[in-house]
């Protein structure tokens, strides 16, 4: 049986793994220079923890077979967290486009009992993905582009790693003053 896996782009991965940690890395130091009531143990603890999750979530995979499309996650990734979905190719009615509170456009598979499956948007080869949901379904989708561009991750990247510079500042300040 023939399947394609699609994964989700490793520029978006790296971004935004980077930029959780530009955003939570410094804010143990900080306790521990302004005697929070938080202790700093407890939150490296809780980057650890919030790290591992959103590494989990940024591993799902989008697998196209004969018999339709799915959104797997591995099994390390409990079932109560990320549970991922199947929809069958004959089960598929339509594609509709709708509006973030962004003002982006997001596409969701609405199949024949009406149930909505968010079209993954982040992954590598978006293109060939569009390409063959069209030949399975029938569905015209010319139209269908990813949400955000590849330029927008890098611009968020080299941002993030402007932060990690301000990061080293605040850290090395925390660690000479306290």
């Amino acid at each position: 049986m023939d399947y394609t896996i699609f994964r989700l782009s490793p520029l978006i991965r790296v971004t935004l793994l980077s930029l959780y940690l530009a955003l939570t890395l410094p804010l143990p130091f900080l306790a521990d220079f302004t005697n929070a009531a938080v202790p700093s143990p407890l939150l490296w603890i809780g980057i650890g923890i919030g790290f591992v999750i959103l590494y989990a979530v940024l591993t799902e995979r989008v697998i196209l077979n004969e018999e339709g499309i799915q959104v797997v996650y591995p099994p390390l990734v409990p079932k109560f967290f990320r549970k991922g979905w199947f929809l069958a190719w004959a089960d598929v009615e339509d594609l509709k486009p709708r509006t973030t509170g962004q003002g982006g456009i997001v596409y969701y598979f609405v199949s024949k009992d009406k149930k909505g499956y968010l079209l993954p948007m982040r992954v590598v080869g978006f293109n060939r993905l569009v390409k063959i949901v069209q030949e399975k379904t029938g569905i015209d989708t010319t139209d269908v582009y990813p949400l955000s561009q590849p330029w927008m991750y890098l611009i968020l990247l080299g941002f993030t790693l402007l932060m990690f510079l301000v990061d080293g500042w605040t850290i090395l300040t925390a660690l000479e003053v306290g």
